[in-house]
Order: C-alpha cells, then structure tokens, then sequence
C-alpha cells in the first residue's frame, strides 16, 4: 500500500516516524521520483528527504496507513 502525503511540519514528521516503529510490517518513505527511499522507523535516515514536495509512505500494514490518516495532507 501506498500513501501519497505532504508533510508541513517536524511534529507531523516525528508522528509518522512514531507510527512507524509500531508497525508490523516494514515503512518506507520514498521521494515521489525514487530516487531516495529510506526506512521510516529511523528518525536520522528522514533528514534525506525533501518534504517541500510529497512524500510516498510505503507498507503493506494496513493499520500504519490508518494511524496516519490524520497527520499531513493526503495528495491523490
């Protein structure tokens, strides 16, 4: 599954990041070209991305993709 978000602010990043280390399964974060895909439960490897554009949020843990729901803005 994937997510397609516009991240605006550091709390929203770190929730995401929150997020992620409870999932189940794996989370990518992804730029929206792939040329960077890092893994979401390590804070550090975020700083690669550029979040002035949308960011893909990558797991196939369909519980991560409800928690986050709420945070950021959903681009289709």
């Amino acid at each position: 599954m994937i997510t397609k978000k516009m991240i605006r602010s550091i709390d929203e990043l770190q929730e995401i990041q929150r997020q992620a280390t409870r999932a189940k399964e794996d989370v990518g974060i992804a730029s929206i070209d792939g040329s960077i895909n890092i893994d979401a439960k390590s804070f550090i490897g975020l700083f690669a991305l550029d979040f002035s554009e949308p960011v893909l949020l990558v797991s196939e843990d369909e519980k991560f993709h409800k928690h986050i729901a709420h945070i950021g803005e959903t681009v289709e």
